[in-house]
């Protein structure tokens, strides 16, 4: 869809938005805070035109809390809320990441994000002959319900929001974390939290897939529909930016590419028949903090207008929360450097700043270590006090948008939306049918599925990559450290590693829960949730049965694998 001409706004409008927000703010809760400069000076909650300003392009700025929420989604900014502390963890065995957990949250951490081992990510058990070796390097290994009652012991689910960064078995997963609720004695409709599920960008990006895309794109609409149905806080699906960046793409690529396959599980929802002022709340976003400062805080601030306009003007969104695109950051793990990794603290720090100016909701702050190994004990602490430095001590949750109106930021805010537009154009085209054809699900999917055929997405990224590649060779673009500065002083890390006795252990213990389980009440779920994988019947109550009765993630999958296939993707030269 074309870009809002531009109009200039006068003084008459500007003054009545401005009485808009200060109504707003007036009724909000805003934190018992000082709102001063280190110097003592009063700052104001916003800022904005002069009074009797007249401003081209004013609509597309706006105010905070104010549709299109180029300023953020709230009226008060960071005043009302901070954004939430969420480290991302996740290694060895669910004992060992439980700990780690702990660590968080007693130094401050708001809320725990899992990262998964190799063989869950590709919904493997840790004795599967695929797995050997993988266990537990990259992320916490979970075979079964039990191991997230492991993950989560004295930690109360109803009283901590979890982020879940898993897509190929990310139904699963969820069955098994609701599983864990229960037998806590918690009630699993309260459940908040967000699950990842995002399965576009594992056949854009990352590659974590287990069927061909229709398969999970039923499973993606069906936890959708139970999650409305009997979960309403918890969010199902977070469309992921991150893992698109960390593959090479550019800013605009990253902002397009996410908010492309975002349209497309809205088209999913409506292909349902659900309300899109009742679902689209359900669905969250998940960007990558890269190193250039501005472009990145001018890329939170386009998603989030672009993501409210179309939401109301294409697929009809009539309320705020629909029309919200709230996301989490994570600073970006590919410009962190082996070499001088003391250096790294600086870019996360630069990073985890952009993210908080561009308005993030939740933040994961990398360590210096994470491009040798998974984050010491050491470095995830300095990864945490840098978020809580930025929040405690720099002033920038004092005023809301305090860069909105700046001439460097508000046009590099219309840029990445016109390269953002232009790329959904494309990507629409590749879907196109012959007239007379409907879109089985909506023609942004339909772009998305041909794209991903072809392997469009894949050269795109590929592309961007080399350029950028190209430009580090020739010195055209500079990392410290790496092609200039290479002198340093620096010592040998002392990294986590992660004990091939983790692997004998995990597989020892998944043995003896085998032998302990009620064996016909295993195959009886797995036939049941296979029989509902045959009929259009929403399939997460079944496998819902399949974790309880202690099914293990290998199993369920491999049962789905072999009613669905498995997925090749093709070969771009």
């Amino acid at each position: 869809m074309p870009l809002t001409r531009e109009t200039v706004v006068d003084s008459n409008e500007i003054e009545a938005g401005r009485r808009r927000w200060q109504d707003r703010y007036a009724a909000a809760k805003v934190r018992n805070a000082d709102f001063t400069t280190l110097s003592g000076t009063e700052v104001d909650p916003v800022y904005g035109p002069p009074e009797g300003s007249v401003v081209p392009g004013f609509d597309r700025i706006g105010w905070p809390g104010e549709y299109p929420y180029t300023r953020g989604l709230y009226p008060t900014g960071y005043r009302g809320r901070t954004w939430t502390i969420r480290q991302f963890a996740g290694f060895g065995n669910a004992a060992q990441t439980n700990e780690r957990y702990k660590m968080i949250l007693a130094a401050g951490g708001g809320g725990l994000s899992v990262a998964f081992d190799m063989p869950t990510l590709m919904g493997r058990d840790s004795d599967d002959p695929q797995a050997l070796g993988e266990v537990g390097h990259c992320g916490v290994a979970i075979d079964s319900a039990v191991d997230m009652d492991v993950l989560f012991a004295d930690i109360p689910l109803g009283k901590v929001t979890t982020s879940m960064t898993i897509s190929g078995p990310a139904v699963p997963i969820f069955c098994m974390y609701v599983a864990a609720a229960e037998r806590q004695g918690f009630d699993p409709s309260l459940l908040n939290g967000t699950l990842q599920t995002d399965i576009f960008k594992e056949y854009i990006a990352q590659k974590e897939w287990l069927f061909p895309p229709e398969p999970h794109l039923r499973l993606i609409g069906d936890l959708i529909e139970y999650c409305e149905r009997e979960i309403p806080a918890y969010k199902p699906l977070s469309v992921s930016g991150y893992h698109i960046r960390e593959a090479g793409s550019t800013a605009a690529q990253e902002v397009a590419f996410t908010l492309a396959d975002g349209f497309g599980y809205v088209e999913l929802g409506l292909s349902r028949g659900l309300d899109v002022d009742s679902f689209a709340p359900g669905l969250s976003f998940f960007f990558d903090a890269h190193v250039d400062f501005f472009e990145e805080i001018a890329k939170f601030r386009a998603a989030r207008r672009i993501w409210a306009r179309w939401l109301r003007d294409v697929y009809g969104a009539k309320t705020e929360k629909a029309q919200w695109l709230r996301f989490h950051t994570q600073t970006a793990g590919v410009s962190l450097t082996a070499q001088q990794p003391d250096n790294n603290v600086v870019r996360t720090a630069i990073e985890a700043l952009a993210a908080v100016l561009g308005g993030t909701n939740s933040l994961h702050t990398n360590a210096l270590d994470e491009v040798l190994a998974l984050p010491s004990e050491r470095a995830a602490e300095i990864a945490l006090r840098t978020q809580q430095v930025i929040m405690a001590e720099t002033g920038v949750a004092n005023v809301a948008d305090p860069l909105g109106g700046s001439w460097y930021v508000e046009a590099l805010t219309d840029k990445m939306e016109a390269e953002a537009e232009a790329i959904f154009d494309r990507i629409k085209e590749m879907g196109a049918l012959p007239a007379g054809k409907q879109h089985p699900i909506g023609p942004m999917t339909s772009g998305i599925l041909r794209g991903i055929e072809d392997g469009w997405f894949m050269a795109e990224i590929a592309e961007s990559a080399f350029r950028y590649q190209q430009q580090l060779e020739k010195g055209e673009k500079k990392i410290v450290g790496v092609n200039v500065h290479t002198e340093t002083v620096e010592q040998p890390l002392d990294i986590l590693r992660i004990s091939h006795e983790v692997e004998l252990e995990q597989r020892r213990v998944l043995a003896e829960r085998r032998t302990h389980r009620d064996d016909a009440a295993v195959q009886a779920a797995l036939e049941r949730m296979v029989a509902a994988a045959r009929t259009n019947e929403n399939m997460i109550p079944a496998m819902l049965d399949a974790a309880r009765a202690e099914v293990t993630l290998g199993e369920i999958c491999d049962a789905l694998r072999a009613e669905w296939g498995t997925y090749a993707e093709p070969a771009r030269f």
